[in-house]
């Protein structure tokens, strides 16, 4: 059965709901295998195996929103808070740049208010300038109004990624206290479309409650809403969260566990939306020390270096453990380099890495 529904995916013929779930179901180590060859092969036949970097650039962990599994959530006292200037900000952004960086991410927690929608509007300006429009920038920075999105998109920034975190409506109100609204966020993507965005999505994988059908409808939601990349990665409790507590010992077999399912999402997500971009999220990383490459074997083509300087890196923690706190922007470059050498794939330097779906889409108007 496995084989018969990976050789669709190898002929480009869309997969049902029931075939997408019996390749999330996989469990032996050969049919594992079978499915990260395939998408792998999807992978290279659709987008390359070109690798792009993404500089990430965490420029607050000031948020307003109190989610139950975040560790810089509003109500976390634990937080040493900080905030960028537009200084500080562009000189990451035109670091990146110097050294060879398509584009970047400015990502934050989220807030709302004027002060901060107009910083943002500002560094979006500078560094459209500073750059020639040479440096493609993406935002991370949670839902906003339509007329934030508009204006931001008019200052430079070409994509927007807005993870809804889950699609199962139940589990979303879960994980978010009565003030946040599904519909909202789902509204909120539609807005970005309009803005002419390449708009991403992504959703945390293994999370309490969380079924295969979940995910099944996680992958189907990002095909209907026709989004243009993909950011997702293993759910990891953060113990200073309601979520999180009382967090019980992880153990090699729920590490295992939590980054094969990772990597299966990966897979299947790439060999459903295939010319998508797909990263490979961070989070991998803190379940093995080659998670990320093992994530590009999947199907992923874009890894996200961290680029925010040491003072403020140890303290935009989402999640425990989470890997290279102390590492520069420097170091950081030249070991994923020699990583992804290894793998005999290419990175796209000074590309912004535009996803072809969007491209696509766009040459049919």
């Amino acid at each position: 059965m496995t084989q018969a529904i990976l050789a669709k995916a190898g002929r480009d013929e869309a997969l049902t709901p029931a075939e997408i779930g019996s390749l999330l179901a996989i469990g032996d180590a050969a049919g594992l295998q079978d499915l990260y060859d395939c998408a792998y092969r999807v992978k290279a036949r659709h987008v390359g195996r070109v690798v792009y970097f993404r500089g990430l650039i965490e420029a607050s962990n000031i948020c307003i929103k109190d989610c139950h599994y975040c560790g810089i959530r509003k109500s976390n006292h634990n937080v040493t808070r900080f905030q960028m200037d537009e200084g500080e900000i562009l000189r990451e952004a035109l670091w990146a740049f110097e050294h060879e960086y398509g584009s970047v991410v400015i990502q934050a927690g989220e807030r709302q208010d004027s002060a901060h929608i107009n910083l943002i509007e500002q560094v979006l300006r500078r560094i459209t300038a500073a750059t020639a429009g040479g440096l493609g920038i993406t935002l991370s920075l949670g839902e906003q109004t339509a007329t934030t999105y508009r204006r931001w998109r008019e200052a430079g920034a070409h994509r927007y990624l807005l993870r809804i975190e889950t699609t199962n409506p139940q589990l979303y109100r879960s994980l978010h206290p009565p003030d946040h609204d599904f519909q909202t966020r789902v509204d909120c993507l539609a807005h970005l479309r309009n803005s002419g965005y390449q708009v991403g999505t992504g959703v945390m994988i293994g999370l309490p409650g969380q079924t295969l059908d979940d995910l099944v409808n996680d992958i189907l939601f990002m095909q209907a809403m026709d989004v243009d990349m993909v950011g997702m990665g293993p759910y990891i409790p953060h113990h200073d969260t309601p979520l999180g507590r009382p967090l019980s010992p992880i153990t090699p077999s729920h590490q295992l566990a939590a980054l094969t399912l990772g990597l299966k999402m990966i897979a299947v997500t790439r060999i459903v939306l295939r010319d998508v971009n797909i990263a490979a999220a961070t989070s991998l990383q803190t379940l093995s020390p080659t998670g990320r490459e093992m994530g590009l074997r999947c199907g992923a083509n874009v890894i996200m270096p961290n680029l925010t300087a040491a003072e403020f890196r140890c303290n935009y923690t989402l999640y425990d453990n989470k890997p290279c706190t102390h590492e520069s922007a420097a170091a950081c470059r030249e070991c994923l380099a020699r990583r992804i050498d290894r793998l005999g794939e290419t990175i796209g330097f000074s590309q912004q890495g535009t996803p072809r779906h969007y491209l696509k889409r766009n040459e049919k108007r």
